[in-house]
This record gives C-alpha cells, sequence and structure tokens, in this order.
C-alpha cells in the first residue's frame, strides 16, 4: 500500500494552476500505468481532514467529534493497494508519486495473526 499525504486545500493556496494540471495528468498516466500492468488492486483520493470525523471510545461509549485533525502533512489523502513483484517495484512507483506530495508513506497490507 502506498500512503500519501498532504490537503488538497492548501495545494490550491500553493501551488500554480501549470503545477495542479501536471499533478493530475500525472496521477491519471500513473493509475492508467498500473491497471494496464496488472498491478493495481485499488486506489482511492480523499477529502482534507477537515471534512473527518474523529470516533474516540470514552468510558465505554464510542463519542464522535470534527478534531482535532492531525497536520495537513500527516493526513492522507489518497492511497494506492497494488500487487507488485516485489519492494523495488512499489519504492520506484512511491519514488514517482513523492513528487507531488513530498511524503509517501509504503506499508505491506496486514496478515491476520495465527491465533489457532
Amino acid at each position: 500500500m502506498i500512503m500519501m499525504f498532504g490537503s488538497a486545500g492548501e495545494m490550491m493556496e500553493t501551488q500554480s494552476p501549470e503545477w495542479i494540471t501536471e499533478m493530475i495528468a500525472f496521477m491519471r498516466d500513473l493509475d492508467k500505468e498500473l491497471v494496464e500492468a496488472g498491478e493495481m488492486v485499488f486506489n482511492e483520493g480523499l477529502q482534507d481532514g477537515d471534512k473527518a470525523k474523529i470516533v474516540r471510545l470514552t468510558d465505554g461509549v464510542a463519542v464522535t467529534t470534527d478534531g482535532p485533525y492531525a497536520e495537513a502533512k500527516e493526513s492522507l489523502i489518497g492511497f494506492w493497494v497494488l500487487d507488485v513483484a516485489d519492494e523495488a517495484r512499489i519504492l520506484e512507483i512511491a519514488g514517482r508519486i513523492v513528487a507531488y506530495s513530498r511524503v509517501v508513506e509504503v506499508r505491506p497490507v496486514g496478515v491476520v495473526p495465527d491465533v489457532a
């Protein structure tokens, strides 16, 4: 899984329209490449963190609030779940994405522990 962090709102304030157009074209081309290579399992972009809800267990009760939120640099804005041949390939893909997001996290999908 590749996770991209940031804020669309911040991007709109700090980047030029040309940069945003180039970034969107890059993301569309990358998604097409990953689908054609058979490596795309699932991907999605997310709305900014200020649209999220936080649910916490407080005294045994689920309590929903509108925040506080992580800083934009810590907020998940999109992700790709990929099925690639090896770690080198996913790091190569992440290296291309980071040019537009500044921070990308690569993490293997979890495995259910065998407790039997």
